[in-house]
C-alpha cells in the first residue's frame, strides 16, 4: 500500500508544480502503476470510464461546431439589444453564460461570452474585468446543473449511472439542477449590487452578427433530446454503459459529415477535431488508471475508514466535512483530478457507514464545483476569462478577483449545502 500512495502524492505534486504537463505526469503515472504490478493489466482496461471519456470529446467537437456558426454571438446579441443599462446587462451577460455553460463545456462558455462582453464594454467605455469574472464564475456554477454540464457532472453522473434526468429529479425529490439554480439566482443578486453604480443605459450596439450555419443548434438540442430519451428508456433494452458518450460522439459524427459536405474542405474536418482536448482526456485515463491502482492496493478503503473515524459515524458531519473541504481544495487545485479521487472515497464511506452515499456525492459535486470560484486559478474557466482580457491589455489584480469570486461562491454553495441535506440527507 505504501508505494502506491507514494507515487500517487508524488503525481500530485508534480502536477501542481508543472501544470502544463499534467496529461503526461498523470498518464506516466498510470503506466507505473502497471508496470510496477499495483494495477494488474488485467484490470486495466476495466478502470478506465468509457463513458466519461467518449462523452466529453462527443460535445467539445460538437461545441466547436456550435461556436463556428456564431449562435452564441447573436444570442448574446439579442440579449443585449433588451435590458436598460450597464447593471443589467452585467446580471444578464453572467446569467446568459450560466445558461450556456449547463449544456457546453464552462472554457468553451466563457470563450464565446467573454467576446460579446468585451465589444459591449468597449462601446460603453466600462472596464471590462469585472465583467469577464462574473461570466466565468457563472460558468463554473452553472456546470453542475446538468449531466452535460462539466466533467466533473459527466464523472460522477457515470458513477452513479445517473441519466440526463435524474440530473433534475432523482430518487423522487428535486435534483442538482434546481439546487445550482437556487446558486444561480442567490449568486445573480450579488452580481447586481457589485454593478448597483453602472447605471450607463445601453443604446444600438451596432451590426449584429450573422449566423452562418443552424445546423450546429439543431444538433447540440438534438443531443440533449437524445439523452434525456436514453434517460427513459426500458431497463430491459439492456443499453450498454456507454450510451451517453455513444450518443455524443454519433451526433458529432452526423456534425462532421454536414460540415464536410457543406464546405467540402479539410478544415471543415479537422476543425472540430482540434477542439478535441486531447489533453484532457490524456489527463482522465491517467487519472483513471491511477485510482484503479490506488483501489487495489486498498488506500482507497483504508482513507473512507479515516474518514468514517474522523467523522464520528455521523453522516451530517461527514457531509459537512466533505463539502467545505471540497471548496477549500478546490480553491487551489483543479477539481476533476479531486473528484476523480474523491468519487470512489465516498463510495467507501458509505459502505463503511452503511448509509445512502447520494447526499455526499452531490455535496462533492456542489463543492468542487464552486469552491474554484474563489481565487483566479481554481478553475480553468477563471484561467481562460484573465487570459481573454491580458491580451486585451487589461490588468487583473488578486482583489478584483476576490471581490467577485468569494462573496459569488458563498451566496451559491450555503444554499446548495443546506438544500442537498435536506433534500437527501434527512
Amino acid at each position: 500500500m505504501l508505494p502506491a500512495i507514494l507515487l500517487f502524492v508524488l503525481t500530485y505534486a508534480l502536477m501542481l508544480l508543472f501544470s502544463n504537463y499534467r496529461p503526461y505526469i498523470a498518464l506516466t503515472s498510470g503506466v507505473l502503476f502497471i508496470a510496477f504490478g499495483m494495477l494488474p493489466i488485467s484490470d486495466a482496461f476495466g478502470s478506465l470510464d468509457l463513458n466519461v471519456l467518449l462523452m466529453i470529446g462527443g460535445t467539445m467537437g460538437l461545441v466547436r461546431l456550435f461556436i463556428d456558426s456564431h449562435m452564441p454571438d447573436r444570442m448574446a446579441e439579442w440579449m443585449m439589444e433588451r435590458v436598460p443599462n450597464v447593471q443589467w446587462a452585467a446580471v444578464c451577460l453572467s446569467l446568459f453564460a450560466g445558461i450556456i455553460s449547463a449544456f457546453v463545456d464552462n472554457v468553451a462558455t466563457v470563450l464565446m461570452v467573454a467576446p460579446v462582453a468585451i465589444a459591449v464594454c468597449r462601446k460603453l467605455d466600462t472596464n471590462p474585468v469585472p465583467f469577464i469574472i462574473s461570466i466565468a464564475v457563472s460558468s463554473n456554477l452553472q456546470g453542475a446543473a446538468t449531466l452535460v454540464g462539466d466533467t466533473t457532472a459527466i464523472m460522477l453522473g457515470s458513477a452513479l449511472d445517473m441519466s440526463f434526468a435524474d440530473f433534475f429529479w432523482y430518487q423522487g425529490r428535486p435534483s442538482m439542477f434546481f439546487v445550482v439554480e437556487l446558486g444561480a439566482v442567490l449568486s445573480a443578486l450579488i452580481v447586481w449590487f457589485l454593478f448597483r453604480k453602472e447605471k450607463k443605459p445601453i443604446h444600438f450596439l451596432g451590426a449584429r452578427t450573422k449566423v452562418t450555419d443552424f445546423v450546429p443548434t439543431v444538433l447540440l438540442l438534438g443531443t440533449i433530446g437524445l439523452l434525456i430519451c436514453a434517460s427513459f428508456a426500458p431497463e430491459n433494452w439492456n443499453l450498454p454503459a456507454e450510451t451517453n458518450g455513444l450518443i455524443c460522439c454519433s451526433v458529432l459524427v452526423v456534425g462532421l459529415a454536414i460540415n464536410v459536405c457543406r464546405k467540402r474542405t479539410s478544415e471543415a474536418l479537422l476543425g472540430p477535431l482540434k477542439a478535441i482536448d486531447f489533453e484532457t482526456l490524456g489527463l482522465l485515463v491517467g487519472l483513471f488508471l491511477m485510482i484503479g491502482g490506488i483501489t487495489h492496493e486498498g488506500v482507497i478503503d483504508a482513507l473512507a475508514r479515516l474518514l468514517v473515524k474522523l467523522g464520528g459515524g455521523s453522516l451530517f458531519l461527514m457531509y459537512t466535512i466533505i463539502v467545505w473541504a471540497s471548496v477549500l481544495i478546490s480553491a487551489f487545485i483543479d477539481n476533476i483530478p479531486y473528484v476523480a479521487t474523491m468519487i470512489p472515497v465516498i463510495a467507501g464511506i458509505a459502505a463503511e457507514m452503511g448509509v445512502d452515499a447520494t447526499a455526499l456525492y452531490f455535496g462533492l459535486l456542489s463543492g468542487a464545483t464552486l469552491g474554484g470560484n474563489c481565487t483566479p486559478i481554481g478553475a480553468s474557466a477563471n484561467i481562460a476569462g484573465i487570459g481573454i482580457l491580458r491580451r486585451e491589455n487589461y490588468q487583473v489584480a488578486n482583489r478584483d478577483f476576490f471581490r467577485i469570486g468569494i462573496p459569488f461562491t458563498f451566496a451559491a454553495i450555503v444554499p446548495a449545502y443546506i438544500l442537498i441535506w435536506v433534500l437527501f440527507g434527512m
